[in-house]
């Protein structure tokens, strides 16, 4: 098994969900990082989902601050998709580390 650490990002992220990362068939992957950063003049909060289900939710991101939003590591498998939006459009950029198995 090859072991393959990536950064997938994505800037100005709105209040539709954008996909950050889906893993490729045949891959399983370790989400190790997940950086939200407001871009913004103004607080916004911010939604991280796993295949529709929450990971944070309504998370408050000072004006041009940035969130850890991984308290830990989650496994993904192949076709988990990683989706981010924001309370406000155009606001939110994300950094996403994995280490894909393949």
């Amino acid at each position: 098994m090859a072991n393959t650490f990536k950064n997938h990002t994505k800037a100005s992220i709105g209040t539709t969900g954008q996909s950050i990362y889906t893993v490729p068939s045949g891959t399983t992957s370790v989400m190790i990082g997940l950086n939200l950063a407001n871009t913004s003049a103004a607080q916004v909060t911010g939604d991280v989902l796993l295949n529709g289900t929450h990971i944070v939710k309504n998370v408050p991101i000072p004006a041009g601050s940035a969130l850890d939003a991984l308290g830990g590591k989650i496994i993904l498998e192949a076709g988990n998709n990683v989706v981010v939006e924001s309370s406000a459009a155009n606001s939110i950029d994300v950094i996403l580390s994995v280490l894909e198995q393949t």
